[in-house]
């Protein structure tokens, strides 16, 4: 189960205190899909930074008792300076998956080819977004984070994230953030609305889609 009890996050900046999450709560138990709907700037990537333990809330407490992945697709604890191979051993080494098996299921799903086992730093932004979808991939969690849309890549390799994450789904949790009402209609069965840094959680999803699109 994932639980945040009272979540604040406060940023101190130039114009003054910035409150984005304001008592945020939250209870998302295994296997459950759920959508966070939000307009752009109503800090759904904090929040989403705040649920990967990549920021700590200010005030409140986050508790996670199941595997959670970091927001796929994204660059958290990649390396520039080494190659998508060693990246790839570095996070089954970290995850405890075999090697291997690791490595090569990075290097089929990237489709990087010789660049594989270049430097990150000498990729294409295209390229490296490749990796770490792949890398998300890599290892099977128990619940994925998913931040905005899989639209990575071309249409083709796109497909193959979205046919990737619907495998998952089958047999793990998603908790997936996003501006997209259809995109959270697609993949989750629950969904909640954040809205002055606070969570509204709605059991239907099209009534919290309803919701969302009336504001």
């Amino acid at each position: 189960m994932l639980e945040l009890e009272n979540v604040w996050k406060v940023f101190e900046t130039r114009q003054g205190r910035k409150e984005v999450l304001r008592g945020a709560y939250a209870r998302i138990r295994k296997g459950e899909h759920v959508g966070i709907l939000g307009r752009n700037g109503a800090g759904k990537s904090t929040l989403m930074r705040v649920l990967a333990g990549v920021e700590r809330p200010t005030r409140g407490r986050v508790r996670c008792s199941m595997s959670m992945s970091w927001p796929i697709g994204k660059s958290f604890g990649i390396q520039s300076s080494l190659t998508g191979e060693a990246n790839a051993r570095f996070i089954a080494r970290v995850y405890g998956t075999p090697v291997q098996e690791t490595v090569d299921f990075v290097e089929d799903f990237a489709e990087l080819g010789p660049y594989f086992r270049e430097p990150v730093r000498t990729y294409s932004s295209g390229m490296t977004s490749r990796l770490l979808m792949a890398l998300s991939f890599s290892v099977d969690f128990e619940c994925y984070l998913v931040d905005e849309a899989l639209s990575t890549g071309d249409a083709r390799f796109a497909d193959k994230c979205r046919a990737a994450l619907d495998l998952r789904r089958a047999d793990a949790g998603i908790l997936l953030v996003s501006h997209n009402a259809q995109h959270v209609k697609k993949y989750c069965d629950t969904a909640a609305i954040l809205r002055n840094g606070m969570l509204e959680f709605y059991e239907d999803v099209d009534e919290a889609i309803a919701a969302y699109q009336g504001l």
